[in-house]
């Protein structure tokens, strides 16, 4: 690591030091932030003078806004900086400001020694003498930054519990990583700005405010509902019942339905109703609450209308826990019928869903979305035996066999290899649900899904059309058909339906982006690819896209470190299924029944061997 000189922020080393009248070491609990400078070494081969005043100048504007954050910077030592706060939030929120700051910096440098930092933030017990910091939390914060990418923030999970969400980040969990010095494994997360942009720099950054465009129909966002239980264990209840609410909405045409993403960002915060409007660009919101008690359910529901904060509708229901449908199917049947007066639309009565008979079948269905949502071989298993139990309360529930179906089929696509036939059990399953219930979208997708990796193009073309056709309100169902199409080669179809999923959803997960990325690439719009990856989850894959889109634009460094952070990402997630790992095959596993032809995967291919992958 390259360490010229040091800024004088502390206070002198001198003769004090050791002395009777030098202050005694302070031990404490403090939240550290570590900063670095990315390839610093080659930042002084190319100009020694230029670059150690440009990296100070760099660690001088972040000590500034560490100091206007709440922090304190303790030294900066040429390429590195130590800091410390009392509140997570401050150091995250002070990590981003600069983030941003130090990318317009760098856009306006008129040569390439640019200065571009990554960050780890930690909570851990600090020695503090003479304004300068040691132990533990230090160490913690410099591997944790380590592990961040170029212009990135990493915290470790003790950071992100505190952290109130509320705040326009969001997390990707790394998983546990074992670190130097350290016995224990540590979770870490990868922090983003909530709707960045990117730089040409390939930098994350804020943007500048933007107004959203207003929608040609009635726009309302459905808030989380708040848990009154008491119980921890009753939340996905609550966040299950918000969610199918939203579902059932979105399926009205006269209806623009904000994603669930979006809403449940303010969940377990005291919020402003006319601030969520212009926010999520809405004129209606609903919010709720839902007490369980025993083998009773509490609901109440409220629309009001976002500009004024008035009341149009308000009630609250008290049944029994197996009725909590019903009361579901009321709340949205009451929704729609007075918007749909207040804008003078006739609502002709909707096929009534099909519920499940049990509700304890439908709680293991919820808890096996949340596993599934995770992403790993690990927890894709618990996922399984979830749906699985629902099935078994409840035999004729069609969302639990296209669960099902995606467990299997998503085993096979990634090449985690856990779960013997794969696809042949998800093809099963995915009809299985549609035989069930021949609406349901989870159960067509998850067929389409099942086709491709059979390599049945025409029949997955013919499913994902026919959802298309049914559903074009559901943000969620949107993403995924765009991602679909994309799949078929008709990105002239799937890149706008992913940048229509990500207006409905303002606060768009990151997969969106991820997505709208690969369509980008296979589309040749390699900037635009590299701007929606950054701003997408930061996993093995998105890596390999991002690896190959620079390297199509000649950025051959950030290629390579692209390509390195793929390598590395996808031989971990292998290794923890237990398989090989040694070839590129390896790495590459089952991805090519992703593309409809060759060409398409050469196309992928090709930038991956341009960025460095060996054949």
């Amino acid at each position: 690591m390259y360490l010229p000189t040091v800024v004088s922020l502390k206070a002198q080393e001198s003769e004090y030091e050791g002395s009777p009248l030098a202050d005694p070491p302070l031990s404490k609990l403090a939240v550290i932030l570590h900063a670095d400078v990315v390839g610093s070494t080659e930042l002084v081969r190319l100009d020694e003078t230029v670059a150690d005043q440009r990296m100070q100048d760099a660690f001088q504007r972040f000590s500034e806004e560490i100091a206007s954050h709440n922090g304190v910077a303790h030294e900066i030592r040429g390429d590195a900086l130590v800091a410390e706060f009392a509140k997570a939030s401050d150091a995250v929120t002070a990590s981003f400001a600069f983030q941003h700051a130090n990318t317009s910096r760098n856009n306006e440098l008129p040569d390439d020694i640019r200065p571009v930092v990554r960050i780890g933030i930690a909570l851990g017990e600090v020695l503090v003498t003479d304004s300068r910091m040691t132990g533990e939390g230090v160490v913690l914060a410099q591997r944790l930054e380590q592990l961040a990418e170029p212009g990135g923030v990493c915290i470790q999970d003790a950071v992100y519990q505190t952290v109130p969400k509320r705040l326009p980040f969001t997390y990707e969990n790394l998983g546990e990583r074992e670190l130097k010095g350290f016995d224990e494994p540590v979770k870490v997360y990868a922090v983003r700005q909530s709707q960045i942009s990117t730089s040409d720099s390939g930098v994350s950054a804020q943007p500048e405010p933007t107004t959203l465009s207003q929608p040609d129909r009635a726009a309302i966002a459905v808030l989380a509902f708040t848990n009154m239980s008491g119980d921890s264990e009753q939340e996905f209840f609550c966040d299950g019942l918000t969610e199918d609410i939203i579902t059932e909405l979105a399926r009205f045409p006269f209806l623009f339905v904000i994603a669930r993403h979006s809403t449940f960002a303010f969940k377990g915060e005291k919020v402003d109703i006319k601030n969520v409007g212009e926010k999520l660009g809405v004129q209606y919101v609903v919010e709720g609450s839902v007490r369980r008690a025993g083998s009773r359910i509490r609901v109440t529901a409220q629309l009001i209308e976002a500009d004024t904060g008035n009341h149009i509708w308000a009630e609250r229901y008290d049944r029994e826990l197996d009725d909590v449908f019903e009361v579901q199917d009321e709340v949205t049947c009451t929704i729609v019928a007075i918007i749909a007066a207040q804008l003078g639309k006739t609502v002709s009565v909707r096929a009534a869903r099909k519920h499940p008979a049990s509700i304890k079948s439908y709680e293991y269905f919820l808890q096996g979305n949340q596993l599934y949502a995770q992403f790993n071989p690990d927890d894709n298993i618990i996922a399984m035996e979830r749906y699985k139990r629902a099935i078994e309360l409840d035999p004729e529930f069609a969302p639990a066999y296209a669960g099902l179906a995606n467990t299997y089929s998503t085993d096979h696509l990634v090449g985690w290899r856990r779960l013997k036939d794969g696809l042949a059990h998800g093809l099963e399953n995915a009809k299985e649900a549609l035989k069930r219930d021949g609406n349901n979208a989870l159960a067509r997708i998850a067929l389409g899904w099942v086709y491709i990796d059979e390599g049945r193009w025409d029949d997955a073309e013919h499913e994902f059309n026919q959802e298309l056709s049914l559903n074009s309100g559901d943000a969620d169902i949107l993403a995924e058909l765009g991602m679909a199409q994309n799949t078929l080669n008709n990105f002239d179809i799937g890149i706008p339906l992913l940048e229509k999923a990500v207006r409905l959803n303002p606060l768009a997960p990151e997969h969106y982006q991820r997505w709208l990325g690969t369509g980008y690439y296979q589309a040749k719009r390699y900037r635009d690819a590299v701007v929606a990856l950054r701003a997408g989850r930061t996993d093995g894959w998105t890596y390999a896209w991002l690896a190959a889109s620079y390297a199509r634009l000649g950025e051959t460094e950030r290629a390579r470190e692209a390509l390195d952070a793929f390598v590395e990402l996808r031989r971990n997630d292998l290794q923890k299924a237990g398989v090989p790992t040694d070839e590129t095959a390896d790495l590459l596993g089952n991805y090519k029944v992703n593309f409809r032809y060759d060409s398409d995967w050469e196309h992928f291919v090709e930038g991956l061997r341009i960025a460095g992958l060996p054949e």
